[in-house]
Order: C-alpha cells, then structure tokens, then sequence
C-alpha cells in the first residue's frame, strides 16, 4: 500500500503510512481510564464548583460583548451553568448579571444547593395538575427581575422561557446559544465523570447484545432487553431511546414491529445512553450467526483500518477536514467508495456538538473536548453494513480511547 502524505491534503507535510488493522495504535493514545471515570456508586451530578467556573466564562463573555445580563432558559444549559437538575415535565432559568450575582428560577421548591447566589420558585403545580404556563411563569419572573437591576442589553438562549422575556423586555437582545457550543467542547471533570457513567452502561448493552442476538430474535427485544441492561447498569430510569439503530440488516433505524435478526446478516448496533443528562455514543456490528464471510471480514479490517488512522494522527490542532480527507483516501485505495456519512461529532449534553468531523464544517480538535468517530462501509453484499463507533478524549499527544468493548463482529 502506498504512503499518503497529509500536506497533499493541507497538513503539516509529514509522511506516514497508512496504517493496517492490526497494526499496534500509537503509543501517544493512552488507554489508562482517567481519574473521572471513577464513578461514585451513589450516583453522581455536575458539582457547584464547576458549574461556578462555567458561569466565570459565561461572564468573561458578558464583558466582552457588554451585556447587562444573560438568561439561560433550556434545561441543560439551566444544569451545566449551575448544577441543577430540571426535571423533564418542569421548566427553570438561570439569570445572570454583569455584577456576576446570579439568580436561579426553579419548579415548586428552591434548590438551595445550586450554584447561584439567589434561589427563588414558581408553582409548577395545582393540585398535582401540571402547569401548561410554566415558560410564561418563569419568564415573567426573570423579566421583572431585570427590570429591578435596569438591564438594557441582555443576552439570551433559544428556549421557551427567553422566548417569553423577549416579548417582555424592552431593551436590547442578542442571542448567545453559538457561544454556549463553543464552551461545552471542554469538558470540566465533573462532566466526565458523568460520561464515564454513561459509556459505562452503554458497555453493558454491548454485553448484553453478544449474549442474545441470533437469528429469530425480533428487533424490538433486542431494545427492550438492552433497556433494560443499561437502566441496571445505572441503578435508575434513563432518558432518551438509549441510541439510534436497532434495525438489522441496513445501515441503521429504530427497532421495527414484526422484524427480526437474519441468518447471515450483520447487525449494527449504535447504542447511546444518556446519564444525567450526558451522553454515549459507541456502535458495534456482530455478524448474527457469528460465522461473518469473508467480504464481511475484508470489510471490517477496512473499517478499523479506518480507525487505527485516525488513532494515530488526531491530537489537538489536527484539522476534522484532514482527518475527512485521510480516511477517504484509505477507503479509495482499499478499492471502497467514500464515506456517504460523516465521520465523527463530538459529545456531550447532545448527541452530537463541535466538533464536527464533517467537510461541511471546517473545525479544529481542541484538547478537552470528547469525541465520537465512526467510519463505516454499507453496500448490499455485506447484508447490512459495519459501522464502528468509539468515544475519545482529545489531548495535545493524541487520542484517548474512553471506550474498551470489544470491536469483533463475533
């Protein structure tokens, strides 16, 4: 195979070969899990402390744009700029001032664990009837409260609740969502601790799957029953549908009502818990009858050859456009077509976030930040497709693979 040098792709022109799957990774990914993934069984949540330094940047922001005061009305934000945690039926806000006094709206009863300087609360409920009004509420509330300070320029995210300060505030708005992306690529300790979590109990359906997937199993058992090993797996409830594919056979989709696994087919399974808010993102193919052919074997080695390529040149600075460019052109002479996907996102309180290993964006890896690549190859004669997914953290040397399970299509 011949080498491929990144500066014809507009790298930094140093040379390297592209790497077979079985090659040994670099030795600058390390596979030593980081203190955070110690997870307390007690169950964990972002802390004040780090949510107090996040409100710092928030204000850092404020100054340079001159804002008044900023309102944070989408739950996750509400969570990640002050610990607290809105349930899924309720609605809060977080309000604050250029002065950095902070002031945190919330359901029912005033979290005074928070990290914010004054706590105050809305009836979210009459009578254990849910309140429809619950934005208007928490907006009223955060809108006179600005008009107590005389804001006259704010900043405000796309949620409901801003949305109801705007149509009360009669001075100048401008948004700060495209801000908050930018902040949430480095992840604090206290939110790797939660993904840990999260990985964690996606590790466990993974588990799960080689245990029950065989031919005749139906698409929606195999959910249920993988539900079920990441809520054990976490010791409670968790949100979201836990991942995107469950459909055997084609290259992704829900479970669907009345299919099963197929003699001879592969399974793609791209699993994603989320645990308290933060989330997975890993996908694995097991061959349904563990007996893969060899266009299944060929196509997974070109997959992880994928993988291994960009194992050993991603670091912080490495541009998510090159990485594209690098993993196509291996596609190209393994005698594959491009990727019709993208390559990879990163993670966090989204699915997917910054950065996007996407030519339609052209961003730059940031030490910190996590993130999920997943090269794949789908054509009909591999009866489905192979897509592997891991979860890395970025740091100045390399990649750190969060994500241990086992890759084997067996």
């Amino acid at each position: 195979m011949k080498s491929l040098c990144p500066s014809s792709l507009g790298g930094t022109g140093k040379a390297f070969a592209l790497p077979v799957a079985n090659q040994k990774r670099d030795s600058s990914i390390s596979n030593v899990k980081t203190e955070a993934s110690r997870v307390n069984s007690a169950g964990i949540m972002l802390t004040p402390i780090h949510s107090r330094r996040r409100q710092r940047r928030l204000l850092d922001l404020m100054e340079r744009r001159r804002l008044d005061a900023v309102v944070i009305g989408a739950a996750p934000y509400v969570y990640y700029f002050t610990a607290h945690w809105t349930g899924w039926q309720h609605f809060s806000a977080l309000v604050l001032l250029a002065d950095g006094r902070s002031t945190l709206i919330t359901a029912n009863s005033p979290n005074k664990g928070a990290a914010a300087d004054d706590v105050r609360s809305y009836p979210a409920q009459s009578k254990a009837t849910l309140r429809e009004d619950q934005p208007l509420s928490v907006g009223k509330m955060a809108a006179e409260l600005l008009r107590e300070r005389g804001a006259h320029a704010i900043g405000i995210d796309a949620s409901a609740v801003a949305s109801q300060v705007a149509i009360a505030f009669e001075g100048t708005l401008g948004p700060i969502d495209a801000d908050i992306f930018q902040f949430r690529r480095v992840k604090d300790p206290d939110e790797l601790e939660l993904m840990s979590k999260a990985i964690d109990c996606c590790g466990a359906m993974y588990e799960r799957a080689r245990e029950i997937v065989e031919p005749g199993i139906p698409e929606v058992s195999v959910f249920a029953q993988l539900q079920a090993a990441a809520v054990e797996r976490a010791g409670e409830p968790l949100s979201a549908l836990l991942g995107n594919d469950y459909a055997c056979g084609v290259s992704g989709g829900p479970p669907r009502t009345g299919r099963a696994a197929q003699d001879g087919k592969l399974y793609i399974l791209d699993l994603g818990p989320v645990y308290r808010g933060y989330f997975s993102d890993n996908a694995r193919t097991i061959a349904v009858n563990r007996q893969p052919t060899d266009e299944q074997y060929a196509a997974h080695e070109i997959v992880m050859g994928c993988m291994a390529l960009v194992e050993a040149n991603a670091k912080a600075g490495t541009r998510c456009r090159h990485l594209w460019d690098w993993v196509n052109e291996h596609l190209r002479q393994s005698g594959r077509p491009e990727m019709a996907n993208h390559l990879g996102h990163g993670v966090g309180l989204a699915p997917h976030e910054f950065p996007h290993l996407n030519p339609e964006w052209d961003d730059t890896l940031m030490e910190g930040e996590i993130i999920a690549v997943e090269p794949g190859l789908y054509a009909e004669e591999l009866r489905g497709g192979i897509r592997i997914e891991n979860q890395y953290r970025v740091t100045a040397r390399g990649l750190e693979r969060l994500t241990e399970f086992d890759t084997s299509m067996t």
